[in-house]
């Protein structure tokens, strides 16, 4: 079964995601986000909000949800080739994303670079949600490249 699409009330979006209720109405009549009514209460995509919040940059990557899941690896240092055969994804692929500055670098043990292991989890799983070879999918601040969607 296809994922369905999450909906809260407009001013619990607001709120979640740092986001001023006018400027959110003001997209909703716009059509850039989806919206309904439900027993008196307008409601709005989780999804189109975080994009417009990421989109702001009122939100990083270390305030979604994908992210914080991996907090117990704060820290944890990696080496590069050890994390792309932990995660089974290709050693480049990992080290273009640490050039970038998408995933930080904790330390070094001689000439072999620890990365840390929360970024690493997440780039992996977003990169198998969104990605697939030469797409783009990171912004510059780490979170999801958003591609605009018609109106």
């Amino acid at each position: 079964m296809a994922a369905l699409p999450n909906f809260l009330p407009v001013d619990e979006a607001a709120r979640k995601y740092g986001l001023d209720l006018s400027r959110l109405h003001s997209l909703i009549e716009a059509g850039k986000i989806r919206a309904g009514i439900i027993a008196g209460e307008t409601i709005v995509s989780e999804d189109e909000v975080r994009d417009e919040a990421v989109e702001q940059k009122v939100l990083g990557k270390e305030d979604l949800p994908e992210y914080q899941k991996y907090a117990y690896l704060m820290g944890v240092g990696v080496g590069i080739n050890q994390a792309a055969k932990k995660y089974g994804i290709a050693y480049t692929t990992l080290y273009q994303w640490y050039q970038r500055g998408l995933i930080k670098k904790i330390g070094q043990e001689g000439q072999k670079v620890l990365l840390d292991e929360q970024d690493v989890a997440y780039c992996v799983e977003m990169y198998r949600k969104n990605g697939s070879k030469g797409k783009r999918i990171f912004n510059s601040s780490g979170v999801l490249y958003i591609r605009r969607r018609g109106v």
